[in-house]
């Protein structure tokens, strides 16, 4: 999937007992995906929490957020129990096929408190139209980009007219 192409509709349930979906959402720009490895990552809870904190400057700009996992409801709902993710929409239920067609990794378990199988992180940035602006794929857990630089790259963006880039 390249930038200005129409990603893939995305339909999981939340942790709240509702249902998300991509090509329902109808943000004023866009609508972050953040796709986060599961209950067993320190770093995506801190993630999460960060992301959480911040809801209404997303808002502000114009953004919706989603949290996406290959985990289980119980795992999911175990994170939101445990993790203080305020009102931060949390699905789960991610299935390979799912996290294969937006190019995410995988990983096998190598520890006890880890799934089988889960996703690497990932992040989408989803334009109103359903086009892919900007994403950024990891294959580990560490060195992902920071909410407040989040932030700071939304109001460039609009305050630049910024163009979806790496397209070529």
């Amino acid at each position: 999937m390249k930038p200005t192409e129409k990603a893939p509709n995305l339909s999981l349930p939340l942790v709240n007992d509702t249902e998300w979906e991509l090509y329902s959402q109808n943000p004023e720009h866009f609508t972050l995906l953040v796709f986060y490895r599961g209950l067993h990552c320190p770093v995506c809870k801190k993630q999460l929490e960060e992301l959480s904190s911040k809801l209404e400057d997303f808002k502000n700009e114009g953004v919706n957020v989603v949290a996406i996992s290959m985990d289980t409801e119980k795992r999911a709902k175990l994170s939101q129990e445990k993790w203080d993710t305020g009102n931060l929409p949390i699905a789960y239920g991610l299935s390979e096929e799912d996290a294969k067609t937006w190019g995410l990794y995988f990983s096998k378990a190598i520890s006890d408190s880890e799934p089988e199988l889960f996703s690497e992180p990932g992040l989408f940035l989803i334009k109103n139209d359903h086009s892919l602006y900007f994403s950024s794929i990891q294959t580990m857990p560490f060195a992902r980009p920071k909410v407040e630089d989040l932030i700071k790259a939304f109001q460039f963006i609009k305050d630049k007219d910024y163009p979806a880039r790496g397209k070529a």
